[in-house]
């Protein structure tokens, strides 16, 4: 598609970012995509996929060079998610929120902090999100998770829900409140918990609709106790801390909704013009030619205020919040509305297995919801509009 040929040419990548993207192509054709389907069905985890990555080490480009990484702007670090998650969603939500995890340690995180987590990461260590909990979701400051100090260690007591990766990762950015500040949003804050922790139990895995092979987690914490050099920033930082991951991780989520949306177009477009019914290749039937028409112009529109938002990080804008929550919902709308219609397009033999649209469109919906449904980034979005 010209459209899309032109975009991609334009994008004025540097020599090493070239290579990342040229290598992430490859791997994503030969290993993630080949894989994608059995592992969904079979609701694994992609370790095979992991340890590819980890081979060619691509969890460097979230680490300074100091640290062990080799770093790429954030504009192509989220072309990388897209990439990947065209491939296999499951697999690009794990990296995406690896990545995610990397950059607050980075902003926040002391020099023993860096020393010790960021090389983890570096060489292939997974990473995940904990805030959510069954009366907090989009809400950070209704948390009722516990970080009591006693002497040089924290205390935690709580629960967390819907955890990415939360059953295996190697590094867990913990939300919660501590005991000695009133009990409001002033009084979040976070800490960096390890897996293996005594204390610290996965208490189930959810069995979800879409996105089968990325683990979604139910955590506990029972008097887990932890170093108080775990701390992340200072007692009460972490409403500024989530503010932070947010901006970065929602653009994240974008790209992998961008990825979904991407197969399934490419997927749909070379079904049309091999489809023959009424004699003719359905693309040339006025109904699906105006349809995949529509899905063009929003895909490259799409795509075209994602690498806006990129731009926007790298060049050290520090407020990106409005445009992170636009980017969010217009590329998670745009995945289920291209699944949806992709799986119209092939008809009956998009809605029974065997044609990776049925697989995309249920892990399209996913994007809409976690990160702050799309209904919570409307209302950051909005408030932007309000006269001061």
């Amino acid at each position: 598609m010209k459209s899309l040929e032109h975009f991609d040419q334009s994008r004025n990548w540097t020599a090493e970012e070239t290579l990342v993207i040229e290598q992430v192509t490859r791997i994503a054709a030969d290993v993630l995509a080949p894989n994608a389907g059995g592992l969904d069905e079979r609701k694994e985890f992609p370790w095979v996929n992991f340890k590819v990555l980890k081979e060619v080490g691509l969890n460097g480009i979230f680490v300074p060079e100091e640290y062990g990484g080799s770093p790429v702007s954030y504009r192509c670090l989220l072309e990388v998610v897209r990439l990947i998650s065209e491939a296999c969603a499951s697999t690009g939500i794990i990296f995406g929120t690896t990545g995610a995890v990397a950059k607050p340690i980075q902003e926040f995180g002391t020099k023993l902090q860096k020393e010790r987590f960021l090389p983890l990461i570096a060489n292939g260590g997974l990473g995940a999100f904990a805030i959510t909990e069954p009366h907090a979701g989009s809400d950070g400051s209704s948390i009722r998770t516990r970080f009591q100090p006693d002497g040089g260690d924290i205390v935690i007591n709580g629960g967390k829900i819907f955890i990415t990766t939360g059953d295996v990762a190697d590094v867990v950015l913990v939300f919660g409140k501590w005991s000695e500040l009133e009990d409001s949003s002033k009084a979040v804050s976070v800490v960096i918990l390890e897996k293996g922790t005594p204390g610290f139990d996965v208490v189930r895995l959810e069995s979800k609709m879409g996105a089968n092979a990325s683990s979604t987690a139910e955590l506990a914490f029972t008097n887990c106790r932890i170093p108080r050099a775990n701390l992340l920033g200072n007692p009460g930082d972490g409403m500024k801390i989530m503010v932070a991951v947010l901006n970065k991780s929602r653009p994240s989520v974008a790209a992998q909704a961008l990825g979904i949306a991407s197969g399934a177009f490419y997927d749909a477009v070379a079904y049309a013009n091999e489809r023959q019914q009424g004699g003719k290749r359905i693309i040339g039937h006025q109904a699906i030619a105006f349809m995949l028409a529509d899905l063009a112009i929003e895909l490259l529109s799409t795509r075209t205020l994602l690498d806006h938002v990129g731009r926007l990080v790298d060049e050290g804008v520090q407020d990106v919040s409005v445009e992170a929550s636009m980017i969010k919902v217009k590329a998670s709308d745009l995945a289920m509305r291209m699944t949806t219609d992709a799986v119209q397009v092939f008809g009956g033999h998009g809605y029974v297995k065997g044609h990776r649209v049925e697989r995309l469109m249920r892990e399209a919906k996913v994007t809409q919801i976690w990160e702050g449904t799309n209904q919570i980034q409307k209302h950051v979005i909005s408030r932007d509009l309000m006269t001061r």
